[in-house]
């Protein structure tokens, strides 16, 4: 599929599947997968329209989306060998969805052999569209992004959405995140964060930003040093506007 039919697409599911629930689900539209883990129905049905279209276009492609890998994880484990396939977050930000709050997005990243090639984030509320293929960048609405200014700051300021482990005590600055990855990889693109912290590696939530932001010349990599991709799992996962700045938060918040 095209650049602009894939984004066509993230708009017109939003616009029929997700935003008519929003600030409207019922209890029983509501589930947790588990303990603090949500779905709604939103984040089924766009998920399964999202993968009906997508299987359409290229009947032979796989297609992974975070909510039929949770009934069924084979396609995530197919992921890192597949040749080409699609990584699917329905509704990224679902307990602020589900409370009626702005921040969430939907996002989609294309795969081959394990490389992330292209990848979408729609904010529907917010009405904003981060497209990035690799090579070529990253666009906000259709406008060319460039790699944010060197930071203002004389501590790094960081985000992440749980505690680091003696984060009081790190010569860098650590704020909660806004529970969206769909929100936060945009905000580190803009230079309003020096890097993000993460404890999980899901490729749905981190594919597409993490494309973002090394083409804007950032790093993304695991507290052990391994570059992100499809397949990569670690500890924790560190993304920075530059090379410099990663060592320097990875090294405050996990030591030498």
């Amino acid at each position: 599929m095209q650049t602009e039919q894939v984004s066509e697409l993230l708009a017109d599911v939003a616009d029929r599947l997700i935003l008519p629930r929003f600030g409207a689900l019922g209890t029983d539209d509501i589930q947790e997968k588990k303990p603090g883990d949500l779905v709604t129905v939103a984040d089924r049905d766009a998920e399964v329209e999202l993968a009906r279209v997508l299987r359409e276009a290229d009947p032979g492609v796989l297609v992974v989306g975070e909510e039929g890998v949770f009934t069924d994880p084979s396609s995530l484990e197919a992921l890192p060998y597949a040749e080409h396939a699609w990584v699917i977050d329905p509704v990224d930000g679902t307990r602020n969805f589900a409370r009626g709050r702005a921040d969430f997005a939907v996002m989609l990243a294309e795969v081959r052999s394990a490389q992330t090639i292209r990848g979408w984030i729609w904010q529907p509320i917010h009405s904003r569209l981060y497209v990035v293929e690799r090579g070529a960048g990253v666009t906000c609405n259709g406008v060319q992004l460039t790699p944010p200014p060197p930071s203002p700051r004389d501590v790094p300021l960081g985000a992440s959405y749980l505690p680091v482990p003696g984060e009081e005590h790190a010569e860098v600055e650590l704020v909660r995140s806004w529970g969206s990855c769909g929100i936060d990889y945009p905000k580190l693109i803009a230079g309003e964060l020096d890097f993000l912290c993460y404890r999980s590696m899901f490729p749905w939530d981190h594919l597409p930003g993490a494309l973002m932001v090394t083409e804007l010349g950032g790093r993304i990599a695991t507290d052990a040093g391994a570059d992100y991709h499809a397949g990569v799992i670690g500890r924790r996962l560190v993304s920075a506007t530059d090379p410099h700045l990663w060592q320097v938060a990875r090294d405050a918040l996990f030591g030498d």
